[in-house]
């Protein structure tokens, strides 16, 4: 048979490289996303098996209505929350509010409308929901306040609907990746392609195609079997010291 994935974010890194994935699995699969273009030629790339969905995360009424989808696109069976952004790295006093409530809007409220929306039809076919946290949820850093709280937020967003989903069969994973080469630093910054190559340069981080496969490992296990959270980072990558400041 034939299984419905939701993807969110699918116009560009990890939501997109997912769309291929599981569309080369034999999934159907419906990809959301604000650009259009990049929509379409996804869709028309994977053919018959996608279904594209021009929407804004934001726009909590659009989300609604995308969750409303009858037919064999309504037999959705697993919803991929990887939509979301982070603001500008300035210390939350310098930054603008504006930027910040994007990010709040997409990463936490958008994430929890589709998300209800979508349950009845996830618990009646005991499907499977991996969120897009970040390791940004546990490990700070300056300029990450909105950010990483909005993470955070995802991972234990993840764990207490295991709690209300208990007994449904519906299984919840929270995905926390670290240095993931995407477009993420490009939209942060702005469009600033330097500061993109500059944060990547001799990391040898993960990759979009990375993430996905580990999705698609964590979609197809056994449906008895739950990964809770999942924190993934490049071996270049390890743990921050602590900080301190010292006065003259």
């Amino acid at each position: 048979m034939t299984r419905t994935a939701f993807i969110t974010g699918g116009t560009a890194g990890i939501g997109e490289a997912s769309a291929r994935r599981f569309a080369a699995g034999g999934w159907r699969v419906i990809v959301t996303g604000r650009r259009g273009d990049r929509l379409r030629r996804l869709s028309d790339e994977l053919g018959e098996s996608c279904l594209p969905l021009e929407l804004d995360m934001r726009d909590t009424e659009a989300l609604l209505d995308a969750a409303r989808l009858s037919g064999e696109w309504g037999e959705i069976g697993l919803l991929i929350n990887n939509a979301g952004l982070a603001p500008p790295t300035e210390p939350l006093q310098d930054a603008d509010f504006a930027a910040l409530d994007n990010a709040m809007q997409t990463n936490m409220t958008g994430l929890v409308a589709l998300t209800r929306a979508l349950l009845p039809g996830l618990i009646e076919r005991k499907g499977a929901i991996v969120n897009l946290s970040s390791v940004a949820a546990t490990y700070p850093y300056r300029g990450g306040a909105v950010y990483g709280a909005s993470k955070a937020f995802v991972r234990q967003f993840s764990l207490d609907l295991r709690c209300d989903l208990a007994g449904t069969g519906v299984r919840v994973t929270s995905i926390e990746p670290g240095m993931v080469e995407t477009e993420f630093t490009l939209v942060r910054t702005g469009g600033d392609q330097a500061a993109s190559d500059a944060l990547y340069a001799g990391v040898d981080p993960m990759t979009a195609d990375d993430i996905a496969e580990t999705i698609w490992w964590v979609a197809t296990l056994p449906p008895h079997l739950n990964i809770n959270a999942l924190e993934l980072m490049p071996v270049s990558q390890s743990f921050a010291g602590f900080a301190v400041h010292r006065e003259g």
